[in-house]
Order: C-alpha cells, then structure tokens, then sequence
C-alpha cells in the first residue's frame, strides 16, 4: 500500500493531463475530473481514475490540484454545494496550479481556512513540454509548512520549485513570468521578420542568437515555430491574453509602469481580434508579419 497522499486533479487540459500522469508514473493514486470524457479516458489508461464530479474526486483526496484555465473556472470548481470546500475533507491541502489573479488566490485561501482546508497557489512556466517532460518551474505561495509537505509531489512535475512568499505571491510571480515571456516572443518575432526580410538563412541564425546573450528558454523552445510556422497550440493566444490582463491589472494596482509590457499587450489582444487566439503564442510571429506587409 502506497504510503503517498491520495490526489484529486480537477483540469485535465494541455498541461493538466500529462502532469497528472507525471504523478501516477511517481506512484500517486491519482483520482481526476475535466469536462472532456476524452480527457477522462486518457486519464485512466494511464493508470489513474476517473470521478463523475469535482465532488466524487476530492471526497477522499489528502491532496487537491486545480489546473483550469483562469479566475472563474477556479472559483467555479473550489465554491458552491458541489464544489471542492464543500466536499473536501478537513485537513486537506489544496493546490491551485492555474494561472489566475493573486487577490483570486488570497480569496480562496481566506474561504478555505473556513473550511479547514489548507492552500497554496502553485502557478507553473514551461508550456506543454515542460509538463510532458515533468520539468517545470513552480512559483508557490502560502505557509512555509504546506509547501514543505507538497514539495516531494511538486518535485514529480517540475525541477525549479520556489516558495516567493505568502498567499498570491506565487501568481504575482507568474504574472511578471507571463510578462517577460510575452516581451521576449514579441523581440524574437521581430527578429524573425527581419532575418527573413534581409535574407539571411533564418536557421542558421537561430542557431548562432541562441549560442549567446540574445539566446533564451524562450528561443530554444519556440525556434521550430518559428521555422515552421507551427503554431499548434502549447500555451494558446486567448490564456496569454488573459495573463496580460492580470499582469496588467497588478501593476496599476502596485502603482508600477510597463510600457514595453503594455505595447505587447495590445499586440497580443489584436492578434486574439484577428481569429487566432486559439494558436500558440509563438504565433506573435504572424502579428508582426502582418505589419511588416505579409498576407498571413
């Protein structure tokens, strides 16, 4: 018998589903729900177990993870009769892996103290690949000794795993996380427009940016995009959209400027208005093809 904690994960979508089976290949008894039966299957053939509802998953559970989409989708699985602080049993800790506002997060963690329920905010960076290849950063908010017990299962999804500090601080992390991701595609899009414009061989030239100061995990993980021009979804236009916005909205709060940040920002949204926010983010590409004169 297992001596590890038993895990409800509710949010099987790109990068929920093959966390959650990152942490059955560690030996979790992982019990999950998601709103695609599909989802669901892939789920159980690889050794997990499929709930009907948030509170079939999380009634046993000594662990919970959440990873949806954005504000409203956490609050929508973690408040009402059949949600996870009505469900959960005392003592259970609560993991929001999502990316969502920091005050959501603080929110949640004030409600769930009501309940008995413990709770860090544990946003991730690494896209799809670094949730298939368990190598994500964890930025993690909330008491010292919560993160203590959840580091070992934090350590079978991800290799860079840091407490920043109280409830929200790991969202507010995530949130600069999204905004320097976000800068950095935008310059490397850029790059790419003007490599191709100037006739430069554009792989070779990745090649050799990516060997020096200009080189980035951003870069070394979206050159084939770029290349190719494929933009299958790893971390879609519409989710970063929605992490502009929070980021956005933080910094008026705390009173700081980003101007850089503000300009991508729109970018992003316009290239959401152009129909292609369901496409990776690497698609900024064909935003700044568009202004550089290409029918995209």
């Amino acid at each position: 018998m297992s001596t590890l904690p038993k895990v409800a994960w509710i949010g099987l979508g790109i990068m929920g589903s093959p966390m959650s089976e990152n942490l059955v290949k560690a030996g979790y008894d992982v019990t999950g729900y998601t709103l695609e039966r599909d989802k669901l299957d892939r789920l159980s053939a690889a050794g997990g177990t499929a709930a009907s509802s948030v509170a079939e998953a999380v009634r046993d559970a000594d662990v919970i993870v959440t990873m949806v989409p954005a504000s409203p989708q956490v609050e929508a699985v973690a408040y009402g009769p059949d949600g996870i602080l009505e469900n959960a049993r005392r003592g259970a800790l609560l993991i929001d892996m999502s990316s969502i506002t920091p005050q959501t997060s603080v929110d949640l963690a004030a409600a769930a103290k009501d309940k008995g329920v413990r709770v860090l905010d544990a946003p991730v960076s690494g896209g799809e690949a670094g949730a298939v290849e368990a190598v994500l950063s964890i930025m993690v908010g909330g008491d010292q000794a919560d993160f203590d017990e959840a580091k070992p299962l934090f350590e079978a999804l991800g290799r860079t795993i840091v407490r920043c500090g109280p409830h929200g601080s790991g969202q507010t992390v995530k949130a600069a996380n999204q905004l320097i991701v976000a800068v950095n595609i935008q310059a490397c899009a850029e790059a790419v427009v003007f490599l191709e414009k100037s006739g430069v061989d554009l792989a070779a030239a990745l090649d050799v940016l990516g060997g020096g100061l200009a080189g980035s995990t951003v870069l070394a993980r979206k050159k084939d995009n770029f290349l190719n021009r494929d933009f299958r979804p790893g971390f879609r236009i519409d989710l970063h959209h929605k992490d502009m916005g929070i980021v956005t909205d933080a910094a008026h709060t705390v009173g700081a400027a980003l101007p850089v940040g503000a300009v991508v920002a729109q970018l992003v949204a316009s290239l959401r208005a152009q129909g292609d926010g369901g496409l990776d983010h690497s698609a900024l590409l064909r935003a700044v093809e568009r202004l550089s004169g290409a029918q995209v």
